[in-house]
């Protein structure tokens, strides 16, 4: 998808858990209509600049910028209603819920209450299994299942920016082949999209631009198509 002007700025960006610094000056950007992911090993980091941009973890130092909005002690709800959408690591669905009543929760905050009807129509298309479903329990679904309400729940607060972590982590190939060909149509219709995702060649196929990012620190930044036939990349995270 082409871009426009820049959506997300990270500059000098430090988060500590207790004493230990997770992120050191970490500075990326993400442009409005692309699809930008992160890619690091356990313990990179990556989670928790996620977790950062959307309220959940505070940060030290260094400057989050959404828009026009510095995102700097905003409360994560706040940063939800001004169009950020995370999907975290794990899915965090209801699983006594169901799959109905997960995707009405992410309603909370919109005040055009007469447009959701589309809202819940769009996830069904993208997601017919979720249709098929809409009345079952979350806890019963498949995990791919789940992982799709996961990423359709996000989509109902219609943000213009969906963080998602780790969207393939315990599904099958053939799922995460699936989920990964959602996620372009998703971005194909407008929203932009900041990946982190262990499986880095999939991830790099999907994005147009990503960073590397190791104990905290970026250390390479570049095209998908560069970072895919970079030698340390090949050798740390591509097998080869």
């Amino acid at each position: 998808m082409s871009t426009n002007g820049t959506l997300l700025t990270i500059r000098d960006l430090q988060v500590a858990y207790g004493g230990i610094l997770a992120l050191q000056g970490v500075s990326l950007e993400v442009h409005e209509g692309e699809i930008v992911t992160l890619i690091g090993a356990n313990g990179a980091g990556k989670s928790t600049l996620l977790r950062a941009i959307s309220g959940v973890v505070p940060i030290r130092s260094g400057k989050i910028t959404f828009g026009a909005f510095d995102l700097g002690g905003v409360p994560a709800h706040r940063i939800v209603e001004l169009g950020v959408a995370h999907v975290p690591e794990g899915r965090g669905i209801f699983a006594n819920l169901t799959v109905l009543e997960n995707l009405k929760l992410a309603t909370w905050s919109r005040k055009d209450r007469k447009d959701l009807g589309h809202e819940y129509q769009r996830v069904f298309d993208i997601f017919p299994r979720l249709a098929e479903r809409q009345h079952q329990l979350a806890g019963t679904l498949s995990g791919g299942e789940q992982q799709m309400l996961a990423v359709g729940r996000a989509l109902m607060t219609r943000g213009r920016l969906l963080l998602l972590d780790e969207p393939s982590m315990g599904l099958a190939p053939v799922l995460v082949r699936e989920i990964f060909q959602t996620l372009r149509e998703i971005n194909d219709t407008g929203t932009t999209i900041l990946l982190v995702e262990q499986n880095a060649r999939q991830a790099l196929k999907l994005a147009q631009r990503g960073y590397v990012l190791e104990t905290g620190r970026l250390t390479l930044a570049g095209s998908a198509h560069d970072l895919i036939d970079h030698p340390s990349v090949k050798a740390a995270y591509l097998g080869g």
